[in-house]
Order: structure tokens, then C-alpha cells, then sequence
């Protein structure tokens, strides 16, 4: 039994003031909203898709928020699963999509009677690190994040229900979080990093009384597991906006927070000039609907970084294959304190970094070899990214954008003659050859 809220009355915005037709939520979500009405409980599309919809955008998913339990919702629907112990809800799965299906949550344990779980968990610092509190719709509003995603809309009425005023803040494009803020970024100072994310994603301004704690509260951002912070920096980083938030990112002082190594980056001009190509050229993807390779992504905002660090240690005297690849995992293992890249990410951004000097080679068989190696295109794309921003010659890439496009005859005449270091090389590899069993060995000097 859930007790009643304070009795704030929602503004209900018709569809002839919002123009979002049922028809433009997904098949799924509509099923989902349609099924647990039939069964007595409320439920409404909620947050970035109705976000989104108003704004004229196309959402990439729709969740559902509900009265029902997470297990009442699991056994109404014919193929769902229950995930997650932080935050317990149902993914109901139809064909290709899949309809998040949260309940309502209290603001306080103290908010619901009777038998409703109470199953609440805060860190010293303030941070939920568990909340599976059931409440009801007005409580669940004044939890959300943002103003523009707390409006719930019903598919039956086509009626958009508003709490906190999210409708007169879309209008006004002004990103502002529900409640105080300093409080609010306590419990989640994750909700920092999600202000510049969907600030840069809407091209929204933060609102004032926002934006206000969150230089000061960027260090709270050292309290959240590497592995979740991951997750939110990807998200920033495949947003189609990735160039715009991490400059939002320095802008409100959470850079330290997420990329430690992005200011040194961006203080190099050729580090800064190279950074921004790769943003924009992953953003132009994303729009485009194509492909991101995330590995890609990390390697070129951390390539200045490794860089910097190889020709320092080659200017110690190490030799500069080892260099590199003490320089790889010096730069990695430091990034993934603060990042939990996962290891078969950070495996690639160290083979792309890693091919990069052997373009330099352009005689004998090692452009073959490279040409057939598992990530020569991405190493390649890498190589495109270096010349454009002026650190790799643009000779280097001509040539090899003629070799990729010959035949095998015409690529052995594109080949170099051998340098003279690499043809004693050579010469002393053969000499290496092994001598028959029981042969006597070769002198040092002819007699």
C-alpha cells in the first residue's frame, strides 16, 4: 500500500498542445503500457523518449515506468527478464526491441507502508548505492534527474503529465535538475556528467543553479566505480555530440574526473588539433548512422599521451620498439584507474598504436605484412587521422594509399630500396642460419 505524496497536482499538457501521437511510441512500449492497464496498473512512456519526441527528435528506446512490482511486471509479460541490483527492473523483449520497465521509487524509506521492500543503501558521501523503494508517481518525478525527463506520457490519452515544470524548460532549452542540486549530485555525481552530456547532446543551456556546485563537486566523481564510469563516458562519447561535451567537460572542471590525461592532451597543438579531428569524425558517424569502433575512439584521445611518453623514453636511450610499448602500458594503466577500459578495448588500442611505426617501412616485404595484418584498416584510419593533423607526413599517407589501391605487380614497384640499416639487418639475419649437425663452426676471419 502505497501512502499518497503531497497532493501536487501535475500540469497535463493535451496533444494539441505537444503534437506526440501514440503512433509515434514504439510498438513495444505501447504493448507494454497497454498490458498492465488491462491488469489495473498505471503506466506511462517516460523520460529521453518523451523528451525527445517533443522536441521533434527520434528516440533510440522507450522505457516504461509503472505501479506494478518488478515481479508483478515479469510475470504479466510473455518474455521478460528481471536485471540489476542497484536499481531492480524488468527488460520486456519484443523481436528487435527491448522496453526498460521500471517501478515507481520513493523519495524516502519513510514514504511507503506495509510490505513494500525497503531496501535502501547510502555511502557516507551521500551516493545511492542501492534504492529499491517502491513509491508512487509524484514521488518517482521529484527522484528523476532532469526536469525535461521527468514528463510521463499516457499512449491511451495521449496526455503529457508534468511534475516540474520539464515542458516550460524544454521550450526555453534549459537543462535544470529536479530539487537541490548539491544534494541531488551527492546522491549521484554521476548526474554531473550527464548535465554536459545531454547539455551537449540538446545544445541546452545548464541551468544556473545547476551548473553552480559543479566545479566544486567534481571531486565526488572519484567515488564512482571505474566500471560505471566507463559505461556514462561512453555513452558521452557516442552521442553524436562527443566534441561538443568534452569540451563541456574541461568548461565545468569534470575533465579530471573522467579523462585525468585530456588536459595534457589538449594543451599539445598537434595533440589538441588531432583530438578534435577524431571527435569530429566519430560524431559524423554516429549521425550518419555507421559503425564507431570505441577502441578507435580511446586510441586517438590517448595517442599524444603515449607519444609524448615513447619519445621520452626514447630520449633516455631506450631502444624504440620497447619504448613504444613500455610508453602503451605506462599510458594505459594509468588511464584505467581512473576508466575501466575493458582489457579487450585496451588490447586494440595498443595493436593500432603499436602498427604505427611499421608504415614507416616501405621496402622488402613488410608493407605486405602489414597490409595483411587483422587491424591494418583501423591502423591505417589511425595513420589518415596523424597526417591530417600534421604530425605524419603526408607523403607517408599518399604512398600508401597508392599501395592499397595497386595491383601486386604495381605494389612491388611502389616499394623503396632497403635503407642501409635495415639491408645489415638483413645480412646478419642470414648469417644466423644454423649449420648442419656436427659441422665445424665458421671462423671469424678468412685465413
Amino acid at each position: 500500500m502505497l501512502r499518497i505524496g503531497s497532493g501536487h497536482e501535475p500540469e497535463r499538457i493535451p496533444v494539441a498542445e505537444h503534437g506526440v501521437r501514440r503512433e509515434s511510441i514504439s510498438r513495444g512500449a505501447r504493448k507494454v503500457c497497454e498490458l498492465l492497464a488491462s491488469h489495473g496498473h498505471e503506466a506511462f512512456v517516460v523520460g529521453g523518449a518523451v523528451r525527445d519526441l517533443m522536441l521533434g527528435h527520434a528516440p533510440k528506446d522507450f522505457d516504461v515506468a509503472t505501479d506494478a512490482t518488478p515481479e508483478q511486471v515479469h510475470k504479466l509479460m510473455r518474455r521478460a527478464r528481471l536485471i540489476g541490483r542497484r536499481f531492480r527492473i524488468v527488460h520486456a523483449v519484443f523481436h528487435d526491441e527491448v522496453v526498460e520497465v521500471s517501478t515507481y521509487r520513493a523519495l524516502n524509506p519513510g514514504d511507503v507502508e506495509g510490505e513494500a521492500p525497503r531496501d535502501r543503501v547510502v555511502d557516507e558521501h551521500g551516493r545511492v548505492l542501492r534504492d529499491n523503494v517502491w513509491g508512487n508517481r509524484e514521488q518517482d518525478a521529484a527522484r528523476r534527474d532532469f526536469s525535461v525527463n521527468a514528463l510521463y506520457y499516457d499512449p491511451a490519452t495521449e496526455t503529457v503529465i508534468d511534475y516540474h515544470h520539464g515542458v516550460r524548460d524544454l521550450k526555453k532549452r534549459r537543462l535544470r535538475i529536479i530539487g537541490d542540486p548539491p544534494t541531488r549530485f551527492r546522491e549521484d555525481p554521476m548526474r554531473m556528467l550527464r548535465a554536459v552530456r545531454f547539455a551537449a547532446k540538446l545544445d541546452f543551456q545548464i541551468d544556473p543553479k545547476t551548473r553552480a556546485p559543479i566545479r566544486e563537486m567534481a571531486g565526488l566523481m572519484e567515488n564512482v566505480p571505474p566500471a560505471r564510469l566507463f559505461d556514462e563516458m561512453l555513452k558521452l562519447l557516442l552521442s553524436g555530440h562527443a566534441s561538443a561535451s568534452l569540451h563541456r567537460l574541461r568548461g565545468e572542471g569534470l575533465h579530471h574526473g573522467v579523462l585525468p590525461l585530456l588536459d595534457v592532451i589538449v594543451e599539445q597543438p598537434l595533440g589538441e588539433k588531432f583530438v578534435n579531428l577524431a571527435l569530429a569524425q566519430t560524431d559524423a558517424r554516429v549521425r550518419e548512422d555507421k559503425p564507431v569502433s570505441p577502441a578507435f575512439l580511446f586510441a586517438a584521445l590517448l595517442w599524444h599521451e603515449v607519444l609524448a611518453a615513447w619519445r621520452q623514453r626514447e630520449g633516455r636511450g631506450e631502444q624504440r620498439t620497447q619504448a613504444l610499448y613500455a610508453a602503451m602500458d605506462d599510458v594505459v594503466e594509468r588511464q584505467t584507474d581512473k576508466l575501466a577500459i575493458p582489457r579487450r578495448l585496451t588490447a586494440t588500442m595498443k595493436e593500432i598504436w603499436s602498427l604505427q611505426p611499421r608504415f614507416e617501412s616501405r621496402s622488402g616485404r613488410r608493407p605486405f605484412a602489414l597490409a595483411e595484418h587483422p587491424r591494418f584498416r583501423a591502423a591505417y584510419d589511425f595513420l589518415v587521422l596523424r597526417a591530417e593533423s600534421g604530425e605524419a607526413p603526408k607523403e607517408l599517407l599518399a604512398w600508401w594509399r597508392r599501395f592499397m589501391d595497386a595491383s601486386p605487380e604495381e605494389r612491388s614497384e611502389l616499394l623503396l630500396p632497403a635503407a642501409a640499416g635495415e639491408k645489415k639487418r638483413r645480412r646478419r639475419r642470414r648469417g644466423r642460419k644454423k649449420e648442419p649437425a656436427g659441422a665445424p663452426p665458421v671462423p671469424a676471419t678468412q685465413p
